[in-house]
């Protein structure tokens, strides 16, 4: 599990590689991420936008923005949590990403909140990486 905290808002993120929606030999590589966004602070903050930055293991990068999450722009209470998965296919067996989401606060204040980058690997990628 990867996690980071910006302002008291969490990010827990964790990988999962999909061996039966991956083909290899057509260079067709899937992860599936669950993702948990916690409110830790005292006020509420709604997630407007995200941003995701993937790099593949030759170097090439995708960036995807977009507004929400799984369709949904979610409101946090402090205390509360949402969590939702969502995936990502690469023509790599490995590759990393990361990026942020837009909150909003009371009063209309927006910052950026850090998605810690993680790493995408299929078993064979971190067994050679093991050796």
């Amino acid at each position: 599990m990867y996690q980071a905290k910006t302002r008291n808002i969490e990010i827990t993120v964790k990988p999962v590689y999909l061996e039966d929606q991956s083909s290899p030999e057509e260079s067709h590589y899937v992860w599936a991420y669950q993702v948990k966004i916690e409110n830790q602070g005292g006020e509420k903050v709604q997630l407007l936008n995200r941003y995701w930055r993937i790099v593949d293991s030759l170097g090439r990068v995708q960036e995807v923005r977009g507004a929400g999450v799984v369709g949904e722009q979610p409101v946090l209470e402090p205390g509360e949590s949402f969590e939702y998965t969502s995936g990502t296919p690469l023509p790599t067996s490995s590759g990393i990403m990361g990026g942020t989401y837009e909150m909003e606060g009371p009063g209309g204040e927006r910052f950026a909140v850090t998605i810690p980058t993680f790493s995408l690997d299929t078993p064979d990628a971190t067994a050679k990486k093991l050796h």
